[in-house]
C-alpha cells in the first residue's frame, strides 16, 4: 500500500499540473480568437483596396489609351513632315550641287564625290516614284555631267602627274651592288601618294556607280606612253653617255653574289620628278659607281649593250607598272589592261630585237660573221631574263607571252646559221697568192679565226645551247642521249650543249688546218711553206693554251696539245731540210783522201774550192732569203736558230778542221770567208725584219 502521505502528495503535484494546462489552454483560445479578429479586419481591409484598384484602372485606361493615339499621331505627322523635306530636297538637288558640279572635282574630290551621291539618290527617287517627271531629266543629266567630269579629272591627274621614269633611276632600279651585304631595293612611285588616292578614289567610284570601262582605256593609253617614252630616254640617254664618256654598263653581267643574305632589302620609294638633280649628273655617278669601259668605242657595241639594258629596264618597269596597275583597276580588268598597257613598249623591244637580227643575217650575206657574235650578249641576256619575262607577263594574252620566245628562236636560229657558215669559210676561203703575207708570218684566216673562237668563248653556254637548239648533233655525229635531252631542242642540258660546241670549235680548227695547208702550197720555196704552217700552229696552239679555248677542246680531242706540237716540229723538220744544200758541202762526200806530205791533184783542190764555194754561196742566198722571213713567237725564233746554229756551226768547224793543213789555193781568204763565229752571227739575225 502507498502510504497517505505520499498520495496526497502525489494528488497536490497533478492538480498543480492540471492548472498550469488549463492556464496554457485558455492563453491560447484568448490568442486563437485575437487571430480571428486580425483575420477578419484584414480581409476587410483588402477587399476594400481591391475596389478601390477597380475603381482606379476603370478611370486610368481610357485615359492612357487616348494618350497613346495623340502620341502616334504626332509620330505620324512629324514623320510626314520628314518624308515631306526629303521628298522635296529632290527637287532642289540639280539647283543646290550646281556650282559644284560646274566647277568640277579639282582639289575637292570628297566634296564632289558627296553632291554626285546626292544626284545619284535623286535619280533612284524619280525613277521609281515619278519616272515622268522633268525633275527626273534634270538630275540625269546633272549626274552625266559629274561623270563626265569625274573622268576628266582622273586623265587630267594621269597625264598631269604621270612622267617617264628618269635614266638614273632605272639604273639604280637595275644595279646589283656587290659591296653591299644587303641588297636595296629602289621602288619607282610613278605617283605621288595624294595623287594616287584620288585617282584610286574616282576609279571604284566609275566601277561601282558609273557603268564605265573607258577609264581603263585611257589609264592603260596614258600608261602605256609613258613606259614607252622611260624606255626610249633610257636608250638616248645610254647612248649619249656611252659615246660621250665610254660609260657601258652590263646588266646581263651585275648578279648577286653567291654569300648575299637572302634576307629581304629594305625598300627605298623614289618618287619620279623632272627637277631630279641626280639626272643631270648622271655621267659622273656612272663613272664613280661603274668605272669607265674601254675598247667599245663602236656604235654597234653601244647599240647592243643599249638594247640589254633597255630589256631589263623593261621588266623592272613593267612590273612598277602592274604593282600600281593593282591599285586603281578592278581585279578582273587587271591582266588584260596591262596586257594592252605593254604592248607598245614590248613591240618597239621586240622590233629592235628583229632589227638586229635582220642586220646579222645581213652580215652573214656578206660573210662577216664577226658582226653575228653582237646576237650572242643579247641572247644570253634574253635567257637569263626569260623567267622574269615570263613570270611579269604571267597571265597576258598568249600572242604577248610568245614575242621573247620568237625573238630567242630567231636568235638562235641565225646565230646557228653564222657558226655553220663560217667553218665552212674557213674551209673554203681561197688560196689568193696576193694574199699570202711575204714573210710567211701568221695568215688573217687564222688570226681572225682564232678571234671569233675566243669572242665565241665569252657566250659558250649560249653558243652551245645555240647549237643544240638546231639539232645539229646529226650534223656533228654526235649521239643523242635520252637523259641529255628532252622534247624540246632548247632543253638540252649543259653537259651535251658543251660536248656539241667542243665538237665545232674542233671542226673549225680542222677546217683552217686543211685550208693553211692548202694555202702553204702557194710558195714556191718549200721552207717558206714550212715557216708559214710552223707560224700558224703555233699560233693556234698557244692561243688555245692561254685561253679556256683548250679545256673545251679536251672535250671532244683530249690529245689537241700533243697533235699540234707534232705538226709544229714537223714543219720546223721541214724548214730545216732548207740547209741540206748548205751543210752538205761540208760532208766528206767527194772530199778526196789526203796523204801526208802528197801534193794534191787540180782535181782534188777543186773539189775542195767547190765545197767552200758551195757552202759560202748557199750560205749567204739562205740567210739574205730567210732575214725577210718572220717567226713572231721569240722562244720559237730563239728555238729554231739556236738548232740550226748548232748543225751548221759544228759541221763547218769540222770541216775547216779538215781542211786546215790543206795546201788546196794559194788565196786561202777568198774561200774561207766566214770564221765559225760569222756563220753563228749569220744565223742569229734570221727571221728579223729589222735588220
Amino acid at each position: 500500500m502507498i502510504p497517505t502521505e505520499d498520495a496526497s502528495a502525489r494528488k497536490k503535484e497533478i492538480e498543480e499540473k492540471l492548472k498550469q494546462e488549463q492556464e496554457t489552454l485558455s492563453f491560447i483560445r484568448e490568442n486563437l480568437e485575437k487571430s480571428d479578429q486580425l483575420t477578419k479586419g484584414m480581409v476587410s481591409i483588402l477587399s476594400s483596396f481591391e475596389s478601390r484598384l477597380m475603381q482606379l484602372e476603370n478611370s486610368i485606361i481610357p485615359v492612357h489609351k487616348q494618350t497613346e493615339n495623340l502620341q502616334r499621331l504626332q509620330e505620324n505627322v512629324d514623320k510626314t513632315l520628314s518624308c515631306m523635306d526629303h521628298v522635296i530636297s529632290y527637287y532642289h538637288v540639280a539647283k543646290d550641287t550646281d556650282r559644284i558640279i560646274r566647277e568640277g572635282p579639282t582639289g575637292r574630290l570628297a566634296e564632289y564625290l558627296s553632291c554626285i551621291a546626292k544626284i545619284q539618290k535623286a535619280v533612284e527617287y524619280f525613277q521609281d516614284n515619278n519616272p515622268d517627271s522633268p525633275e527626273l531629266n534634270t538630275v540625269k543629266a546633272r549626274f552625266e555631267k559629274g561623270k563626265e567630269l569625274l573622268e576628266a579629272e582622273f586623265r587630267n591627274l594621269l597625264t598631269r602627274y604621270s612622267k617617264p621614269v628618269p635614266p638614273i633611276l632605272i639604273l639604280d632600279a637595275l644595279t646589283v651592288d656587290d659591296e653591299l651585304e644587303v641588297q636595296e631595293e629602289v621602288m619607282l612611285e610613278h605617283l605621288p601618294e595624294a595623287v594616287l588616292q584620288d585617282i584610286i578614289c574616282i576609279s571604284g567610284w566609275l566601277v561601282e556607280y558609273g557603268r564605265n570601262q573607258d577609264f581603263m582605256n585611257v589609264y592603260f593609253q596614258i600608261r602605256s606612253n609613258q613606259l614607252d617614252r622611260s624606255i626610249k630616254g633610257l636608250k638616248d640617254h645610254f647612248r649619249k653617255n656611252s659615246a660621250s664618256s665610254g660609260v657601258l654598263y652590263s646588266p646581263a653581267v651585275q648578279t648577286k653574289r653567291k654569300d648575299t643574305p637572302t634576307k629581304k632589302a629594305p625598300k627605298r620609294p623614289v618618287y619620279i620628278s623632272d627637277h631630279d638633280p641626280r639626272v643631270k649628273h648622271h655621267s659622273d655617278a656612272l663613272n664613280e659607281k661603274h668605272g669607265a669601259a674601254s675598247g667599245k668605242d663602236d656604235v654597234l657595241d653601244i647599240e647592243i649593250d643599249s638594247y640589254i639594258h633597255c630589256i631589263s629596264a623593261f621588266v623592272k618597269l613593267a612590273q612598277s607598272e602592274y604593282a600600281l596597275l593593282t591599285e586603281i583597276i578592278p581585279e578582273h580588268h587587271q591582266k588584260k589592261t596591262f596586257d594592252s598597257l605593254i604592248q607598245e613598249a614590248l613591240d618597239n623591244l621586240m622590233l629592235e630585237g628583229d632589227n638586229i637580227v635582220s642586220a646579222a643575217r645581213r652580215a652573214i650575206m656578206r660573210h662577216d660573221y664577226s658582226a653575228v657574235l653582237t646576237i650572242f650578249p643579247i641572247l644570253k641576256h634574253l635567257k637569263n631574263s626569260k623567267s622574269d619575262f615570263d613570270s611579269t607577263l604571267q597571265g597576258t594574252a598568249a600572242s604577248t607571252k610568245n614575242k621573247l620566245p620568237t625573238l630567242i628562236t630567231s636568235m638562235e636560229s641565225i646565230g646557228a646559221k653564222a657558226l655553220e657558215e663560217f667553218a665552212d669559210s674557213i674551209k673554203n676561203d681561197p688560196d689568193k697568192e696576193y694574199n699570202m703575207p711575204k714573210d710567211g708570218t701568221v695568215h688573217e684566216l687564222t688570226s681572225n679565226a682564232i678571234l671569233f673562237l675566243q669572242q665565241l668563248l665569252d657566250f659558250h653556254e649560249t653558243a652551245g645551247a645555240m647549237l643544240a637548239s638546231q639539232v645539229l648533233g646529226d650534223t656533228y655525229n654526235i649521239p643523242l642521249d635520252p637523259r641529255e635531252t628532252s622534247s624540246s631542242a632548247s632543253s638540252y642540258s649543259s653537259e651535251f650543249s658543251k660536248r656539241l660546241l667542243s665538237t665545232y670549235i674542233c671542226k673549225v680548227l680542222g677546217n683552217l688546218q686543211l685550208n693553211l695547208l692548202s694555202k702553204s702550197k702557194v710558195y714556191e720555196d718549200s721552207a717558206l711553206s714550212a715557216i708559214f704552217l710552223h707560224n700558224n700552229y703555233n699560233y693556234i696552239l698557244k692561243s688555245l693554251e692561254k685561253s679556256d679555248l683548250i679545256a673545251l677542246v679536251k672535250v671532244t680531242q683530249k690529245k689537241a696539245e700533243v697533235s699540234y706540237r707534232e705538226l709544229i716540229e714537223q714543219q720546223i723538220q721541214m724548214y730545216q731540210r732548207s740547209w741540206f744544200r748548205v751543210t752538205e758541202h761540208l760532208t766528206d762526200r767527194n772530199m778526196p783522201v789526203i796523204q801526208p806530205y802528197n801534193k794534191l791533184k787540180d782535181k782534188e783542190r777543186q773539189v775542195i774550192k767547190d765545197k767552200f764555194k758551195g757552202f759560202n754561196d748557199g750560205l749567204e742566198e739562205l740567210c739574205k732569203t730567210q732575214k725577210g722571213w718572220a717567226i713572231p713567237d721569240k722562244e720559237q725564233r730563239d728555238f729554231i736558230r739556236q738548232a740550226q746554229k748548232r748543225v751548221v756551226s759544228e759541221g763547218y768547224r769540222a770541216f775547216l778542221h779538215r781542211c786546215a793543213n790543206i795546201q788546196f789555193t794559194k788565196n786561202p781568204e777568198k774561200y774561207h770567208k766566214y770564221r765559225p763565229e760569222q756563220v753563228e752571227d749569220m744565223i742569229e739575225r734570221l727571221f728579223d725584219t729589222s735588220a
